[in-house]
């Protein structure tokens, strides 16, 4: 009973004329910058972020997670049309999505990345609404050490299902946490790190940052490799816009399956839809009857993949509304979106904001609905926008980018160290260095140095009340196998070198 209250009370904030214009905005953004390959939700929320410092905190949670979300559905239009996916996310759907297009089916293959995509954003909100209640409860239960614990406990995740070079995302995450402690110290009132600059005084900025390793260094990459002539593909004329009934009775199963993987993957720190899209398209090959079909236009090979990178997007917002930890780094701007206004993030947030932690959850309902109606009636137009230049988009957005530092801070010199991390940016990519974690560490290191200071001054500097407590204990344990699970692999392959020689 209380959960349909607090749903009522969510319906009546989002549909307030001025959210529901906000969760539009988000999810025609979102689904543009889905269609148009290498923007990406990160960068386009990173240019955003500091347009919420003018918008009423719940219009503004509203708009940013309309764009994540309207991404993974943005992201499949590109790669079922033109084998070029908007969305990273949406590279396993270039797979069997363009050639169900080759073969004239590229109708009934975006349907059924839209169906599976709103059915899976449906199912995730309603787990939010469902579970987050009783996170919220367990979180305020925690202490200083239980959040310490936790936030080592998702950087580590992090670490672990980041993709490419553990040493690498380590590296990044470490790089993170050293640049949250420029500022000045909030106990001592001394400066760290700030080289005598006064610019430095009050610490990076995280729309700063953002942009600058999301937003300009995207641009600089694009630039240096892109290839227009790819999106200059004459596509065929979409005619049957529906799947048919053997659609459906494949594609189904295949939706359940995916929400499902996607659901769990997405509430684990450093899971989200990327790492949820890869599982379910393997996964379903795997229980396939027909696993030769994979790859010539399996309807299975769109639907799965699809629902569950919209799974993995809205179920990745429990932990960051429910215990304040982000899962990855679109999370970690919404967070940063939360402290531009002043709002420390956390179960508290439930309590204290009921209107906006319920209003954000309604709009997810409405903004997958919207999204049902601008993606499949609209496809003409974003066939037509996949054919624009880059040459002329980036000039667009780097102005964006300038403006939405500048906001933020009214300082020249935030614009310059945007500037600065942007070219810092491009050179992490070319060297295979995922700035993402670094994002990740950067919110969460100085959480974590509060949380450490305040349980060793109630411990009175003993470290053992991080083992002494239950709950950060078998935090720790779940950080000690995590790690251990990083170790063997190269510990294995040194022994097994070691015996060769």
């Amino acid at each position: 009973m209380e959960l349909l209250s607090n749903l009522a009370l969510g319906f009546s904030v989002a549909l307030t004329p001025w959210n529901m214009l906000f969760a539009f905005i988000g999810a025609m953004i979102g689904t543009l910058i889905g269609v148009l390959p290498g923007i990406g939700p990160i960068a386009t929320i990173a240019m955003l972020l500091p347009l919420t410092f003018h918008l009423e905190p719940t219009a503004g949670l509203i708009m940013l997670a309309g764009i994540f979300y309207g991404a993974q559905y943005g992201g499949s239009t590109s790669a079922i049309l033109i084998n070029l996916p908007g969305e990273t996310s949406s590279v396993v759907t270039t797979i069997d999505g363009h050639q169900m297009a080759i073969q004239g089916r590229a109708g009934a293959a975006l349907a059924a990345a839209a169906l599976a995509s709103f059915f899976a954003g449906c199912v995730a909100t309603a787990l939010i609404a469902g579970f987050a209640p009783p996170l919220a409860l367990l979180g305020q239960s925690f202490g200083s050490p239980e959040y310490f614990s936790l936030m080592l406990l998702g950087l580590i995740a992090a670490v672990v299902l980041a993709h490419g070079s553990v040493i690498k995302a380590i590296a990044m995450i470490v790089l993170g946490l050293l640049l949250g402690l420029i500022g000045t110290d909030g106990n001592t009132g001394g400066q760290r790190f700030t080289f005598g600059l006064n610019e430095l005084a009050d610490g990076l900025d995280v729309a700063t940052l953002a942009i600058g390793l999301f937003g300009i260094s995207e641009i600089m990459a694009n630039l240096a490799g892109r290839d227009d002539s790819a999106r200059d593909v004459v596509t065929r004329r979409i005619t049957r816009l529906w799947p048919t009934r053997d659609d459906f009775a494949r594609g189904w199963p295949a939706v359940l399956r995916g929400t499902s993987l996607g659901a769990v993957l997405g509430v684990l720190p450093g899971g989200g839809a990327t790492l949820s899209a890869f599982a379910a398209y393997a996964l379903e090959k795997r229980v396939s009857d027909r696993p030769a079909m994979f790859g010539r236009g399996a309807i299975e090979g769109v639907a799965a993949p699809e629902a569950a990178n919209n799974a993995g997007a809205q179920s990745s917002f429990i932990p960051m509304l429910t215990l304040g930890i982000p899962g990855n780094p679109v999370m970690a701007l919404m967070i940063g979106a939360l402290m531009i206004h002043g709002i420390q993030p956390g179960p508290q947030i439930m309590t204290e904001r009921p209107q906006m932690f319920w209003g954000m959850v309604a709009s997810m309902w409405i903004g997958n609905l919207m999204l049902v109606i601008i993606n499949l009636p609209l496809i003409g137009f974003w066939v037509q926008l996949l054919k624009v230049p880059y040459r002329f988009l980036y000039l667009a957005i780097l102005l964006f980018c300038a403006i939405g530092v500048y906001t933020v801070s009214n300082s020249a010199a935030a614009v310059i160290m945007a500037a600065i991390f942007g070219v810092v940016g491009f050179v992490f990519q070319r060297l295979s260095c995922e700035p993402a974690p670094l994002i990740l560490g950067f919110v969460l290191g100085p959480l974590m140095e509060e949380n450490l200071r305040r349980a060793l001054r109630v411990s009175g500097g003993d470290p053992m009340i991080f083992v002494d407590r239950p709950i950060s204990l078998g935090l720790l344990i779940c950080a000690a196998i995590l790690l251990l699970i990083v170790a063997l692999p190269a510990i294995r392959a040194g022994r097994e070198q070691a015996f060769q020689e």
